[in-house]
Protein backbone atom coordinates (compact mmCIF):
# COMPACT_ATOMS: atom_id res chain seq x y z
CA UNK A 1 0.00 0.00 0.00
CA UNK A 2 1.36 3.55 -1.07
CA UNK A 3 2.02 5.94 2.07
CA UNK A 4 0.91 9.63 1.44
CA UNK A 5 3.36 11.80 3.47
CA UNK A 6 1.78 15.22 4.67
CA UNK A 7 4.27 18.32 3.18
CA UNK A 8 4.28 21.87 5.05
CA UNK A 9 6.85 24.91 5.46
CA UNK A 10 9.33 24.24 8.25
CA UNK A 11 11.68 26.88 7.80
CA UNK A 12 11.82 30.14 5.95
CA UNK A 13 14.61 32.64 5.36
CA UNK A 14 15.18 36.02 3.05
CA UNK A 15 17.70 38.18 1.52
CA UNK A 16 17.52 41.43 -0.13
CA UNK A 17 20.43 43.77 -1.85
CA UNK A 18 21.75 46.92 0.70
CA UNK A 19 21.35 49.39 -2.20
CA UNK A 20 18.18 51.32 -1.77
CA UNK A 21 16.28 53.24 -5.07
CA UNK A 22 14.03 55.58 -3.58
CA UNK A 23 11.31 57.19 -5.48
CA UNK A 24 13.44 60.64 -4.95
CA UNK A 25 15.87 59.01 -7.15
CA UNK A 26 13.75 57.74 -9.75
CA UNK A 27 12.69 61.27 -10.17
CA UNK A 28 15.97 62.04 -11.42
CA UNK A 29 15.72 59.24 -14.45
CA UNK A 30 11.98 59.84 -15.69
CA UNK A 31 9.30 62.08 -15.58
CA UNK A 32 7.37 61.38 -12.70
CA UNK A 33 7.06 62.28 -9.25
CA UNK A 34 6.69 60.28 -5.82
CA UNK A 35 2.98 61.06 -5.34
CA UNK A 36 2.36 59.88 -8.60
CA UNK A 37 4.46 56.58 -8.12
CA UNK A 38 3.18 55.82 -4.47
CA UNK A 39 -1.06 56.45 -6.10
CA UNK A 40 -0.71 54.53 -8.58
CA UNK A 41 1.53 51.01 -6.70
CA UNK A 42 1.85 52.07 -3.01
CA UNK A 43 5.98 51.42 -3.76
CA UNK A 44 7.92 53.62 -1.88
CA UNK A 45 11.88 52.51 -2.81
CA UNK A 46 13.00 49.19 -4.13
CA UNK A 47 16.67 47.10 -3.68
CA UNK A 48 18.98 46.52 -6.23
CA UNK A 49 21.44 44.44 -6.79
CA UNK A 50 25.18 45.64 -8.27
CA UNK A 51 26.36 44.51 -11.03
CA UNK A 52 28.41 41.87 -10.19
CA UNK A 53 25.47 40.51 -7.56
CA UNK A 54 22.98 38.17 -9.51
CA UNK A 55 20.23 35.95 -8.91
CA UNK A 56 22.33 33.18 -7.31
CA UNK A 57 24.26 35.09 -5.16
CA UNK A 58 20.84 36.28 -3.64
CA UNK A 59 19.36 32.50 -3.80
CA UNK A 60 22.07 31.25 -1.81
CA UNK A 61 21.98 33.95 1.15
CA UNK A 62 18.46 33.64 1.51
CA UNK A 63 18.52 29.62 1.27
CA UNK A 64 21.26 29.30 4.04
CA UNK A 65 18.93 31.79 6.11
CA UNK A 66 16.34 29.05 5.31
CA UNK A 67 18.45 26.07 6.61
CA UNK A 68 19.34 27.95 9.68
CA UNK A 69 15.74 28.36 10.57
CA UNK A 70 14.53 25.04 9.83
CA UNK A 71 17.47 23.39 11.72
CA UNK A 72 18.31 21.50 8.68
CA UNK A 73 22.01 21.02 7.35
CA UNK A 74 22.34 21.38 3.24
CA UNK A 75 23.30 17.64 2.96
CA UNK A 76 19.64 16.85 4.39
CA UNK A 77 18.30 18.77 1.19
CA UNK A 78 16.78 16.64 -1.63
CA UNK A 79 16.27 18.88 -4.17
CA UNK A 80 16.37 22.49 -4.50
CA UNK A 81 13.85 24.14 -6.96
CA UNK A 82 14.36 27.79 -7.69
CA UNK A 83 12.12 30.21 -9.55
CA UNK A 84 13.30 32.60 -11.37
CA UNK A 85 13.04 34.65 -14.54
CA UNK A 86 16.42 36.38 -14.32
CA UNK A 87 18.38 33.51 -14.12
CA UNK A 88 22.34 34.47 -14.03
CA UNK A 89 22.87 32.25 -17.33
CA UNK A 90 21.37 30.14 -19.68
CA UNK A 91 23.26 26.76 -17.84
CA UNK A 92 24.14 26.00 -15.34
CA UNK A 93 20.76 26.33 -13.52
CA UNK A 94 20.70 29.20 -10.47
CA UNK A 95 19.53 25.56 -8.60
CA UNK A 96 23.10 24.53 -9.23
CA UNK A 97 25.05 26.94 -8.61
CA UNK A 98 23.35 27.25 -5.16
CA UNK A 99 23.66 23.63 -4.42
CA UNK A 100 27.06 24.27 -4.98
CA UNK A 101 27.34 27.45 -2.80
CA UNK A 102 25.50 26.19 -0.04
CA UNK A 103 27.34 22.55 -0.06
CA UNK A 104 23.68 20.21 -0.52
CA UNK A 105 25.47 17.62 -2.79
CA UNK A 106 22.28 14.97 -2.14
CA UNK A 107 20.12 17.50 -3.74
CA UNK A 108 18.61 17.14 -7.30
CA UNK A 109 18.43 20.98 -8.58
CA UNK A 110 16.65 22.72 -11.47
CA UNK A 111 15.15 25.91 -12.44
CA UNK A 112 11.31 26.93 -13.08
CA UNK A 113 10.10 30.02 -15.08
CA UNK A 114 6.48 30.76 -14.65
CA UNK A 115 7.45 34.70 -13.74
CA UNK A 116 5.46 36.08 -10.75
CA UNK A 117 4.26 32.83 -9.72
CA UNK A 118 7.22 31.04 -9.94
CA UNK A 119 7.36 30.41 -6.29
CA UNK A 120 3.92 29.01 -5.74
CA UNK A 121 4.15 26.67 -9.20
CA UNK A 122 7.61 25.58 -6.48
CA UNK A 123 5.60 24.97 -3.79
CA UNK A 124 3.22 22.73 -5.58
CA UNK A 125 6.06 20.60 -7.08
CA UNK A 126 7.92 20.13 -3.74
CA UNK A 127 4.07 19.01 -2.40
CA UNK A 128 4.53 16.29 -5.19
CA UNK A 129 7.31 14.87 -4.26
CA UNK A 130 6.96 14.89 -0.32
CA UNK A 131 3.70 13.50 -0.95
CA UNK A 132 4.72 10.64 -2.35
CA UNK A 133 7.71 9.95 -0.02
CA UNK A 134 10.66 10.31 -2.96
CA UNK A 135 11.61 13.49 -0.80
CA UNK A 136 11.87 14.52 2.50
CA UNK A 137 13.60 18.44 2.52
CA UNK A 138 13.21 20.31 -0.23
CA UNK A 139 14.55 24.26 -0.77
CA UNK A 140 12.22 26.10 -2.50
CA UNK A 141 13.51 29.87 -3.90
CA UNK A 142 12.28 32.69 -5.63
CA UNK A 143 14.72 34.67 -6.62
CA UNK A 144 15.12 38.03 -8.85
CA UNK A 145 17.61 40.42 -9.93
CA UNK A 146 14.85 42.28 -12.14
CA UNK A 147 17.06 45.23 -11.97
CA UNK A 148 18.94 43.73 -15.46
CA UNK A 149 16.22 43.35 -17.34
CA UNK A 150 14.25 46.90 -16.29
CA UNK A 151 14.06 49.43 -18.82
CA UNK A 152 15.20 52.65 -16.96
CA UNK A 153 13.80 55.17 -18.90
CA UNK A 154 10.34 53.55 -19.04
CA UNK A 155 8.66 55.36 -15.95
CA UNK A 156 5.59 52.74 -16.67
CA UNK A 157 8.10 49.83 -15.44
CA UNK A 158 11.12 51.18 -14.25
CA UNK A 159 9.17 52.36 -11.04
CA UNK A 160 7.40 48.95 -9.86
CA UNK A 161 10.27 46.41 -10.05
CA UNK A 162 13.02 45.54 -6.88
CA UNK A 163 15.97 42.73 -6.51
CA UNK A 164 15.36 39.95 -3.52
CA UNK A 165 15.36 35.90 -2.33
CA UNK A 166 13.21 34.39 -0.36
CA UNK A 167 14.12 30.61 0.23
CA UNK A 168 11.56 27.85 2.69
CA UNK A 169 12.27 24.13 3.48
CA UNK A 170 9.41 21.92 2.75
CA UNK A 171 9.12 18.58 4.84
CA UNK A 172 7.06 16.36 5.99
CA UNK A 173 4.85 17.16 8.79
CA UNK A 174 1.95 15.81 11.15
CA UNK A 175 -1.47 16.06 10.09
CA UNK A 176 -3.48 18.93 10.66
CA UNK A 177 -0.60 20.97 9.75
CA UNK A 178 1.32 21.65 6.21
CA UNK A 179 -0.63 22.12 2.68
CA UNK A 180 -3.67 21.57 2.69
CA UNK A 181 -4.28 22.23 -1.12
CA UNK A 182 -2.75 24.00 -4.53
CA UNK A 183 -3.84 25.53 -7.64
CA UNK A 184 -1.79 26.54 -10.66
CA UNK A 185 -2.88 27.61 -13.88
CA UNK A 186 -1.94 29.53 -16.92
CA UNK A 187 -3.28 30.91 -20.26
CA UNK A 188 -0.74 31.40 -23.05
CA UNK A 189 -2.83 33.29 -25.12
CA UNK A 190 -2.40 36.19 -22.92
CA UNK A 191 1.39 36.18 -22.71
CA UNK A 192 1.95 39.04 -25.05
CA UNK A 193 0.79 41.94 -22.24
CA UNK A 194 3.79 41.01 -19.88
CA UNK A 195 7.00 40.09 -21.78
CA UNK A 196 10.92 39.38 -21.22
CA UNK A 197 12.50 38.68 -24.54
CA UNK A 198 15.69 37.48 -24.76
CA UNK A 199 16.43 35.82 -27.83
CA UNK A 200 13.61 36.56 -30.10
CA UNK A 201 12.56 40.17 -31.05
CA UNK A 202 9.69 40.40 -33.49
CA UNK A 203 8.56 43.46 -35.17
CA UNK A 204 5.80 44.04 -33.15
CA UNK A 205 7.47 43.95 -30.22
CA UNK A 206 9.89 46.44 -31.54
CA UNK A 207 7.31 48.88 -32.06
CA UNK A 208 6.06 48.99 -28.84
CA UNK A 209 9.02 50.54 -27.63
CA UNK A 210 12.29 51.78 -28.24
CA UNK A 211 14.70 49.24 -30.76
CA UNK A 212 17.18 49.49 -28.38
CA UNK A 213 15.69 48.20 -25.45
CA UNK A 214 13.64 45.51 -26.55
CA UNK A 215 14.81 42.38 -24.85
CA UNK A 216 13.86 44.38 -21.42
CA UNK A 217 10.17 43.85 -19.35
CA UNK A 218 7.23 45.39 -21.07
CA UNK A 219 3.66 45.35 -19.76
CA UNK A 220 0.49 46.30 -20.78
CA UNK A 221 -0.55 47.75 -17.34
CA UNK A 222 -4.13 48.06 -18.12
CA UNK A 223 -4.79 44.64 -19.09
CA UNK A 224 -2.45 42.87 -16.20
CA UNK A 225 -4.50 44.87 -13.80
CA UNK A 226 -7.77 43.79 -15.16
CA UNK A 227 -6.24 39.90 -15.23
CA UNK A 228 -4.54 40.18 -11.97
CA UNK A 229 -7.64 41.40 -9.65
CA UNK A 230 -9.62 38.74 -11.20
CA UNK A 231 -7.47 35.81 -11.12
CA UNK A 232 -6.50 36.89 -7.37
CA UNK A 233 -10.02 36.55 -6.36
CA UNK A 234 -10.53 33.18 -8.15
CA UNK A 235 -7.63 31.34 -7.12
CA UNK A 236 -8.07 32.19 -3.69
CA UNK A 237 -11.53 31.17 -3.61
CA UNK A 238 -10.63 28.03 -6.29
CA UNK A 239 -7.76 26.55 -3.02
CA UNK A 240 -10.02 27.47 -0.04
CA UNK A 241 -13.17 25.83 -1.47
CA UNK A 242 -11.06 22.71 -2.49
CA UNK A 243 -10.84 21.95 0.95
CA UNK A 244 -14.62 22.79 2.36
CA UNK A 245 -13.69 26.27 3.45
CA UNK A 246 -14.45 29.41 2.64
CA UNK A 247 -12.70 32.98 2.66
CA UNK A 248 -14.07 33.73 5.95
CA UNK A 249 -11.81 30.97 7.37
CA UNK A 250 -8.55 32.76 6.05
CA UNK A 251 -6.82 34.17 9.08
CA UNK A 252 -4.20 35.67 6.67
CA UNK A 253 -3.12 36.39 3.06
CA UNK A 254 -0.10 36.81 1.63
CA UNK A 255 -0.63 37.84 -1.94
CA UNK A 256 2.31 38.74 -5.08
CA UNK A 257 3.62 41.86 -4.24
CA UNK A 258 2.86 43.55 -7.36
CA UNK A 259 0.64 46.60 -6.90
CA UNK A 260 -1.51 47.86 -3.47
CA UNK A 261 -4.36 48.74 -5.85
CA UNK A 262 -4.65 44.90 -7.23
CA UNK A 263 -4.48 43.74 -3.70
CA UNK A 264 -7.20 46.24 -2.46
CA UNK A 265 -9.11 45.24 -5.50
CA UNK A 266 -9.00 41.32 -4.97
CA UNK A 267 -9.52 42.16 -1.15
CA UNK A 268 -12.64 43.61 -1.94
CA UNK A 269 -14.31 41.16 -4.09
CA UNK A 270 -13.31 38.71 -1.56
CA UNK A 271 -14.88 41.14 0.89
CA UNK A 272 -11.76 40.32 2.98
CA UNK A 273 -10.27 42.26 5.85
CA UNK A 274 -6.98 44.65 4.40
CA UNK A 275 -5.35 44.35 7.98
CA UNK A 276 -5.35 40.45 7.42
CA UNK A 277 -3.37 40.72 4.27
CA UNK A 278 0.35 40.99 4.15
CA UNK A 279 2.09 43.69 2.16
CA UNK A 280 5.86 44.57 2.19
CA UNK A 281 6.02 46.20 -1.58
CA UNK A 282 5.92 49.76 -0.04
CA UNK A 283 10.22 48.75 0.77
CA UNK A 284 10.58 46.22 -2.27
CA UNK A 285 8.30 46.54 -4.94
CA UNK A 286 7.48 43.89 -6.95
CA UNK A 287 10.39 41.12 -6.99
CA UNK A 288 8.58 38.42 -9.16
CA UNK A 289 8.96 35.44 -7.91
CA UNK A 290 10.88 36.48 -4.97
CA UNK A 291 7.84 38.70 -3.93
CA UNK A 292 5.57 35.93 -2.04
CA UNK A 293 8.68 34.00 -0.26
CA UNK A 294 10.25 37.34 1.36
CA UNK A 295 6.74 38.40 2.45
CA UNK A 296 6.11 35.07 3.83
CA UNK A 297 9.54 35.42 5.62
CA UNK A 298 8.94 38.22 7.07
CA UNK A 299 5.00 37.61 8.05
CA UNK A 300 6.81 34.92 10.09
CA UNK A 301 9.75 37.31 11.75
CA UNK A 302 6.45 40.11 12.68
CA UNK A 303 4.55 37.62 13.93
CA UNK A 304 1.20 38.40 11.74
CA UNK A 305 1.71 34.88 10.39
CA UNK A 306 1.42 31.87 13.50
CA UNK A 307 1.42 28.95 14.45
CA UNK A 308 -2.42 26.70 14.02
CA UNK A 309 -3.21 30.32 11.15
CA UNK A 310 -4.93 29.02 8.15
CA UNK A 311 -2.82 30.90 5.34
CA UNK A 312 -3.06 31.53 1.39
CA UNK A 313 -0.23 32.61 -0.68
CA UNK A 314 -2.04 33.86 -4.12
CA UNK A 315 0.20 35.35 -6.77
CA UNK A 316 0.02 35.98 -10.64
CA UNK A 317 2.58 36.67 -13.26
CA UNK A 318 3.95 36.48 -16.76
CA UNK A 319 2.86 33.82 -19.06
CA UNK A 320 0.41 34.33 -17.79
CA UNK A 321 0.43 32.10 -14.73
CA UNK A 322 -1.50 32.32 -11.68
CA UNK A 323 -1.15 29.60 -8.20
CA UNK A 324 -2.38 29.61 -5.26
CA UNK A 325 -2.13 27.63 -2.28
CA UNK A 326 -3.81 27.14 1.61
CA UNK A 327 -1.66 26.03 4.14
CA UNK A 328 -2.40 25.45 7.95
CA UNK A 329 1.01 27.27 9.58
CA UNK A 330 3.48 24.96 11.28
CA UNK A 331 6.67 26.73 11.26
Amino acid sequence: MNTEYNAGIIGVGSYVPEKVITNKDIEKMVETSEEWIVTRTGIHQRCIANGDIYASDLATQAALNALNDAGKKPEEIDMIIVATITPDMFTPSVACLVQHAIGAKNAIAFDINAACSGFIYGINIANQFIKTGNCKNILVIGAETLSKITDWQDRNTCILFGDGAGAVIVSTVETPYGILSTHVGSDGSLGNVLTAPLLKVTEEEQAKRRVDNARTIWMDGSEVFKFAVKIMEQATRTVVEDIGLTVQDIDVIIPHQANIRIVDGAAKRLKFNKENIFTNLKKYGNMSAASIPVAVDEAVKSGMLKKDDVVVMVGFGGGLTWGSTVMKWKN
